[in-house]
């Protein structure tokens, strides 16, 4: 088994994702790159080898039982253990202009879609992989997330958390609930697990509005490398706590 620290980062192959590995590695950390196509996971590991990042590819599509085991097998067998999770792979569902998505029109196809990503699929990463993190003396998760998936504030009207988004925002709720619930599973032990709000990220996941993922990717960063004795169970983006 490596001294050398292991992060696997999903969705890690461009945009925030590819950031957030980037940044690890240049902190020392090898990196495992998930990502669904095989070709782009391949690439962007050329792309940090070169920029001086120790990095492999791990193929990895959440939605699938088999290709998660697969992933998990693939990282013990480079490593023995892992330390850092980074569930950042999600999807909007995006269905109308302005990413409008309409509670009363919605595809329910669309709905399960965006769940079995933005949900299912951080439970199904972070639970293959649980096994290898309980073997790293100070194992991390970290789940992004987003401000929509802020109850308090969509509730808020004095707040602007951006159009109706009926199938994309709730799973960032769904997720920030089975956070904490993990947070609760994991007290008193040395597993520490947040939910990072990156915000607007220039990306091809908004059509590249919004500020450099490089700059975004910092907050995932902070609580990837948290030190023991660090928070958990809690929601963060660069200013501190968001309310859930």
């Amino acid at each position: 088994m490596s001294d050398k620290k292991t992060a696997l980062v999903t969705g890690a192959n461009k945009g925030l994702g590819y950031e957030i590995a980037a940044g690890l590695g240049a902190r020392g950390y090898r990196v495992a790159v998930g990502a669904r196509d095989e070709a782009r996971g391949e690439t962007a590991v050329k792309m940090l080898h070169a920029a001086g990042v120790d990095a492999f590819a791990v193929p990895l599509d959440v939605t699938s039982d088999r290709s998660v085991s697969e992933a998990a097998e693939l990282t013990e067998r480079q490593g023995g253990r892992l330390d850092v999770l980074v569930n950042n792979a999600g999807i909007s569902g995006e269905t109308g202009p302005g990413w409008i998505q309409d509670p009363t029109t919605l595809d329910l196809d669309v709905v399960r879609t965006v769940v079995d990503t933005n949900v299912y699929g951080v439970i199904r990463v972070t639970n293959a992989l649980l096994p290898l993190l309980r073997r790293s003396a100070s194992p991390r998760i970290v789940n992004i997330s987003s401000s929509v998936g802020s109850v308090t504030w969509q509730a808020d009207p004095n707040i602007d958390v951006g159009p109706v988004m009926a199938a994309y925002s709730p799973t960032k709720s769904y997720l920030n609930a089975i956070t904490l619930h993990y947070a609760r599973q994991f007290a008193g032990t040395d597993i520490l697990i947040n939910a990072a709000c990156p915000g607007l990220v220039a990306t091809d996941f908004t059509g590249h509005q919004g500020r450099p993922a490089q700059q975004a990717a910092a907050t995932a960063i902070r609580l990837a490398t948290l030190p023991d004795g660090g928070p958990t169970g809690s929601f963060f983006n660069d200013d501190g706590v968001i309310p859930w």
